[in-house]
């Protein structure tokens, strides 16, 4: 029920400055996924690799039993203590690799959740938030900061940049040599034959002396590209938005032109920061985006809203139009498709802040 209007929140108005321990203390899953976990993953009947993946990472996980300082290498597999129980063989690592909306995230996060160690001793996150992570910390800190950790996991990980790749794949090897295990999804680039494979080939090549500690896991599903762009809500008046701003509570009401040019002036290892404490965002005036640099920053904005669960009222052209034939086609299509997905789930998720005559 709406209360009383009143001033909403606006984006633009914030600036946070987020220390360095607060990056660190975040890498957790994001709480939309919360409370996955193995068995609350629902493989396809029809795609046997789903059922497999979830086999294989049960294992991987039960094998990072056990002590050891960091992991360390005697400590990984639980082998630096007299009568350790010998776990399973198997690789260092596992990378994800598949197709959108196969559930990825779900999996690679339910690893997390079923790793025996502290949440301190487990890290979260995307490609983009180990380079900021980085960036806060510089390079050697954070290998001292992550090398106590028993898992890594790498959401996202990215091919389309080759100095952060450069970049994390030398941060990977340190860690690997302190006994840190790693998981890692896909972000494969459109456009490659084998969309999965070559992708993994890739990553594999990158962090060559790696290579032989990971497991490449396929898992196959209903790719994007056939279900073609989700079907945007239509988006609502000024009027509408502006009202649902003040009634809502904790909302913020934003032009959309005027958020695109704050978010060039806030580091995006901050986006997370810019929406704390917000029950939804209100946006009135959404356009096509005009650029490349202001659709990648846009991205990792819904990215953070969604992992926020913060949903998304608008006024203006629905979010499927946001992106241009030009950008859609281009190197960064699936950063697009993941882009215009959340954001309509989160704008079907607002429906509700419109009153209803």
């Amino acid at each position: 029920m709406a209360g009383a209007a009143s001033a909403p929140l606006s984006l633009c108005d914030r600036e946070p400055h987020v220390p360095a321990e607060r990056l660190v203390a975040e890498m957790v899953p994001p709480p939309r996924f919360d409370s996955v976990r193995f068995g609350t993953y629902i493989p396809d009947p029809n795609q046997p690799s789903q059922s497999e993946a979830v086999r294989v990472l049960e294992g991987f996980a039960a094998g990072l039993g056990g002590e050891g300082a960091g992991g360390g290498r005697r400590g990984f597999f639980g082998l630096g203590r007299a009568k350790a129980p010998k776990a399973p063989a198997g690789p260092r690592g596992v990378y994800l690799d598949g197709g959108y909306g196969v559930g990825k995230t779900h999996l690679l996060a339910s690893l997390w959740h079923a790793t025996p160690a502290e949440p301190s001793r487990k890290a979260f996150g995307t490609f983009v938030e180990l380079t900021n992570l980085v960036g806060a910390l510089g390079f050697q800190q954070t290998v001292s900061t992550l090398s106590g950790h028993r898992l890594l996991c790498i959401d996202e990980f990215e091919l389309d940049d080759p100095g952060d790749t450069v970049l994390v794949s030398s941060l990977l090897g340190r860690l690997v040599e302190a006994g840190v295990a790693l998981a890692a999804t896909s972000n494969t680039l459109p456009g490659k034959l084998g969309e999965g494979r070559f992708a993994a080939a890739d990553f594999l090549r990158e962090i060559q002396g790696l290579s032989a500690h990971f497991r490449a896991l396929r898992i196959d599903g209903e790719d994007y590209r056939h279900r073609g762009l989700p079907e945007a809500p239509a988006p609502y008046s000024d009027e509408q938005v502006t009202r649902a701003a003040q009634t809502a509570g904790g909302a913020s009401l934003d032009a959309f032109p005027a958020l695109l040019d704050h978010l060039a002036r806030v580091h995006p290892s901050r986006y997370g920061a810019l929406t704390d404490g917000l029950t939804a965002v209100c946006l009135t005036g959404v356009r096509p985006v005009p650029d490349q640099s202001t659709a990648l920053r846009l991205v990792v904005l819904a990215d953070r809203l969604y992992d926020r669960e913060v949903p998304v009222l608008a006024s203006g052209l629905p979010f499927d139009r946001l992106f241009s034939e030009e950008m859609l086609n281009g190197g960064y299509r699936k950063k697009y498709f993941r882009a215009i997905s959340r954001l309509t789930a989160l704008a079907r998720d607002a429906a509700r802040l419109v009153e209803t005559p």
